[in-house]
C-alpha cells in the first residue's frame, strides 16, 4: 500500500508524519519478544503441570499483537486526545491501586493484581505512562501560564506512591521517583526541591527496610549473599557466563528448567545462554536506538508538552530496561521488573505498548498539532 504526500486522509497523513524508523525498531524488539518466549516458557508451562507446553507462549503472542494495536492506536492520537485520555486511565488505575490495596489478595507477599476472571491486571503498570504524561503536561503549563503545574504533579506523585508504597511495590516507587525527577530536573527544578526529593527517598528506603520484610531480606542477602538464598541471581550470571559469545543454541539452554522466572525478570539471562552476549548486545542496541530516535525527535519539537512529555516517557524505558538488566548482572536487588516487549507479562505488555505508543504520537512532525508556542526549557534552579 502506497501512500502519496498529497492524498488527504487520516492514515496518510499519519503514515508521513510518524518516525517509521523508530517503528520498525520497535516491531524488531517484538519479534525478539516472541523468539525468547519461545525458548523460555514452554519449560515453565511444563513445570507447572499445563497441558499444553506453549501455554504462555500463546498468551504473549495474544499481548504482544494487542499491544501492537494498542501502540497504533495511540500514536494516531493528538496533544489534546492524548492529555484527556491519560487522565482517564490514571484516574481509574490509582482508584484501583487503592481497591486492591483493600480488598485484594496478598500474592508473594504484596497487592498488585486485579482478578478480573479471564484476566488479571497490575493497575500500577497502566498508570506509569499516564502519571509521567500528567506531570509533563502540568509543568508545561506552569512554564507557559505560570499556572500552579508544579505544586498539583507534586500532589499526583505522592498519590501514586503511596499506593505503591502500600502494596508493597517499592521497586516501581523507585522507577516513577527517578522518571519524575528527570522531569522534574529538565523543567528547572530548584535545587533545594531535588534535596527535598533525595532526602525523602532516602527516608523512605530507610522505611522500607524496617517495615517491608521482604524488601530487608532482599537487601541483606545483596549487601551479604551470606545471609540467604542467591539462588537466582547465581543461576542467572552463570547462564550468562555459559553462553559466551554465540550461546550454547536454541532450546540448549538449562536456565529456563531450574530458575523459575526465567520468562519474566530473567529472560535476559536465557538470551545469554542461549543465544550469546551477541543477541544481549543487539537488545541492548535495540533499546539504545529507540532512546536516542525518540531524544534526537523531541529535540526538533515546537511543543514543549511533547518535548517533555517524550524525554519523561524515554527516561520510564531506558531506566526499566536498564534495572532489568542489572538484576539479572547482580548488579542490583532482585526486583520483579520485567524487560519491555521481551518478558512474559500481560500487563506489562500493554503498558510499554501505551508508552511506544505515546511516544510516536509525541515525537510525529506535524506542525498543526502544536498547540502551545515554541519554548525552551530551563535547567537552571
Amino acid at each position: 500500500m502506497k501512500f502519496s504526500r498529497s492524498t488527504k486522509s487520516g492514515l496518510s497523513d499519519w503514515w508521513w508524519t510518524i518516525d517509521r524508523v523508530q517503528l520498525g525498531a520497535i516491531l524488531i524488539l517484538i519479534i525478539f519478544g516472541i523468539v525468547l518466549n519461545l525458548a523460555a516458557s514452554p519449560p515453565i508451562a511444563e513445570r507447572l503441570n499445563f497441558s499444553d507446553q506453549y501455554y504462555f507462549v500463546k498468551k504473549q503472542f495474544i499481548f504482544i499483537v494487542f499491544g501492537a494495536l494498542v501502540t497504533i492506536f495511540f500514536s494516531f492520537l493528538n496533544l489534546k486526545n492524548i492529555r484527556r485520555l491519560c487522565l482517564l486511565i490514571f484516574a481509574v488505575s490509582i482508584i484501583s491501586i487503592f481497591f486492591i490495596n483493600i480488598f485484594g489478595a496478598e500474592i508473594k507477599g504484596a497487592t498488585r493484581w486485579m482478578d478480573l476472571g479471564i484476566i488479571s491486571l497490575q493497575p500500577s503498570e497502566f498508570a506509569k505512562p499516564a502519571f509521567i504524561v500528567l506531570i509533563s503536561w502540568l509543568m508545561s503549563e506552569s512554564i507557559i501560564k505560570k499556572a500552579p503545574g508544579k505544586s498539583l504533579s507534586f500532589i499526583l506523585y505522592v498519590l501514586f506512591i503511596t499506593g505503591l508504597i502500600l502494596q508493597p511495590d517499592i521497586g516501581q516507587v523507585i522507577l516513577v521517583t527517578l522518571s519524575a525527577s528527570i522531569i522534574y530536573f529538565i523543567t528547572g527544578m530548584p535545587l533545594i526541591i531535588g534535596v527535598i526529593i533525595f532526602l525523602l527517598s532516602l527516608t523512605g528506603i530507610a522505611l522500607s527496610y524496617i517495615y517491608i520484610d521482604h524488601f530487608t531480606q532482599r537487601l541483606n542477602i545483596f549487601l551479604n549473599p551470606n545471609l540467604g538464598d542467591t539462588y537466582q541471581i547465581d543461576t542467572a550470571y552463570n547462564a550468562i557466563i555459559n553462553g559466551g559469545w554465540f550461546g550454547v543454541g536454541p532450546g540448549e539452554g538449562t536456565i529456563k528448567n531450574i530458575l523459575p522466572d526465567a520468562h519474566t525478570d530473567f529472560i535476559f539471562a536465557v538470551a545469554a545462554e542461549e543465544f550469546g552476549l551477541i543477541s544481549c548486545f543487539i537488545i541492548i542496541f535495540l533499546f539504545a536506538f529507540i532512546i536516542f530516535r525518540g531524544v534526537k525527535r523531541s529535540i526538533n519539537q515546537q511543543n514543549l508538552f511533547a518535548k517533555i512529555s517524550t524525554i519523561g516517557l524515554i527516561s520510564l524505558i531506558c531506566l526499566q530496561m536498564g534495572i532489568n538488566i542489572a538484576v539479572n548482572l547482580g548488579i542490583v536487588p532482585t526486583k520483579g521488573m520485567t524487560l519491555p516487549f521481551i518478558s512474559y507479562g500481560g500487563s506489562s505488555a500493554i503498558s510499554i505498548a501505551i508508552t511506544f505508543g505515546l511516544i510516536l504520537a509525541f515525537t510525529r512532525q506535524k506542525k498543526t498539532n502544536f498547540e502551545y508556542s515554541s519554548r525552551k526549557l530551563s535547567f537552571q534552579s
